[in-house]
Parts: structure tokens; C-alpha cells; sequence
């Protein structure tokens, strides 16, 4: 049986002016495939931060043509990759898409999008603290590893997760040119 390929897909979302009439936001996403790197950015007024962070990974998984790969999602977002990590979708659907405080699920068109690409490739998700090394906030990088570390097992080199850091800072940038675009 031939081993599944891995994608390893980086994402980010960013909203400037987050909670106002006049906010905009942008999400960026970088997929790679062995040497292949593709970039992906865009953005839309009057929207939220967690509606940019999802729609990176959505806008990533959409460009994909093949079924069956492994997936690995680096985000800096929590409330992403909690949700799935965590299944907290199961419940959701089991309660009719309400939360367990009986509110309905924010994002859930969002979600449902998401969920969609759920039974056709095997994913693995891992959390990275944003914007590494640009501020770093008197932490040295070795904390920061041993943050990533402990929030995702010990499956990567230092060297690896200085490569995830540089990505999803690019991932930054991107969601930062997304939000630009939107404004012109």
C-alpha cells in the first residue's frame, strides 16, 4: 500500500478595525507539497478576525485537486484549531448547531464549508503562537520551541519549527495583503 502524501498548509486571518462598521480583513494561506509552494491571499470588509482565520484553511483545502492526502494545518489560531482538534463540531451538530451554553455557533456557514473537507483527507493540526521572532516579547526562541512543543508533541526539530514560524509569519503577511486589497 503506497504511503499518503503530506500538505502541509499554513494559514492566518487578521482584521483591522475588528468590532467596527468600517473593519476590514484579510486571511493568507501558503500550501506546500514537497519543493511546491503556493501562496493565497484575500480579504472582505465587515467581517471578524475568526471569519478570516477559517476561510484561510477553507480557501487553502478549495485549491486542492486531489483527495487522500495527509493534511497538516499550522495556525496561530486557537479557536480553530481547538474546534477541531477537540471535536467540539459533534456537539454542535448533535445539539442542532448551538453551543453548550445554548447560543447558536458562530461562523457556522463557515464551519459547514470547513467540515465539508473533513472525510476526505486525514489531517493533523498543531498551534503555533503568532508572529515568532517578529515579537517575541523578551522570549527567546527556545521558549517559544518549547511552547510549540508543548502544545504539539515533540514531532519537530528545532530547525522545523523555526520553518513553521517563517511560514506562518509569511502566512501573516499575506493575510495583511488580503486586507489591503480589500480596501482599494
Amino acid at each position: 500500500m503506497q504511503e499518503k502524501q503530506t500538505i502541509n498548509i499554513y494559514t492566518d486571518g487578521a482584521c483591522s478595525g475588528n468590532q467596527f462598521d468600517t473593519n476590514t480583513g484579510g486571511w493568507g494561506a501558503i500550501l506546500e507539497y514537497g519543493d511546491y509552494s503556493k501562496e493565497l491571499c484575500g480579504g472582505e470588509r465587515n467581517t471578524t478576525n475568526n471569519r478570516m482565520e477559517l476561510t484561510a484553511l477553507i480557501e487553502g483545502l478549495s485549491v486542492l485537486t486531489k483527495k487522500d492526502y495527509d493534511i497538516r494545518v499550522f495556525s496561530d489560531s486557537s479557536y480553530l484549531v481547538d474546534c477541531l482538534r477537540k471535536r467540539w463540531y459533534e456537539k454542535w451538530r448533535q445539539n442542532g448547531w448551538l453551543t453548550s451554553q445554548r447560543k447558536p455557533v458562530e461562523n457556522r456557514d463557515l464551519w459547514e464549508k470547513l467540515f465539508a473537507f473533513l472525510p476526505d483527507y486525514e489531517f493533523r493540526y498543531y498551534l503555533i503562537k503568532g508572529h515568532i521572532a517578529k515579537n517575541a516579547h523578551g522570549e527567546t526562541l527556545h521558549k517559544q520551541y518549547g511552547r510549540f512543543v508543548r502544545n504539539n508533541g515533540d514531532g519537530f526539530s528545532y530547525e522545523a519549527f523555526l520553518k513553521i514560524a517563517e511560514r506562518n509569519n509569511r502566512a501573516d503577511e499575506l493575510a495583511n495583503i488580503g486586507i489591503a486589497e480589500a480596501r482599494a
